[in-house]
């Protein structure tokens, strides 16, 4: 909650809308950079994935991990394995990623390793994720 206040706190003292994507992305890039094995090889495969696949969806850091958002809401962000002593990485997808699949779908991915396939399913969900 803590990296959260602090997030909406930096949001408000940046001007332009200009500015601040390029100030958000930085934070990303930061947290990113402050990671180590698989989280940061997972870190890095999904935001150069997400800006390749999902280029309507700007990099802005959410509770100090990587987010991706749309009109300033997070559709897709991710949960480093380390920042909660959990085994496993989480890709995770909010209410404005347009993944719904009748009535039952998943919103979060266990994530233990960047591979080809894990990044081929990954640019999937981006893409239907912005819709």
């Amino acid at each position: 909650m803590k990296e959260r206040a602090k997030e909406t706190r930096a949001t408000a003292r940046r001007g332009t809308k200009t500015a601040e994507a390029a100030d958000d992305e930085s934070d990303v890039l930061a947290k990113i950079a402050e990671m180590s094995g698989s989280d940061r090889a997972i870190a890095e495969g999904l935001h150069a994935l997400v800006k390749a696949t999902a280029p309507a969806l700007t990099a802005k850091t959410w509770y100090g991990m990587p987010g991706y958002a749309r009109d300033g809401k997070i559709v897709c962000f991710f949960q480093p394995a380390a920042k909660f002593k959990a085994r496993y990485g989480t890709l995770g997808f909010n209410d404005p990623a347009h993944l719904d699949d009748g009535d039952l779908w998943p919103t979060s991915f266990a994530v233990t390793a960047w591979t080809d396939e894990v990044e081929r399913r990954i640019g999937d969900l981006a893409r239907r994720a912005v819709g």
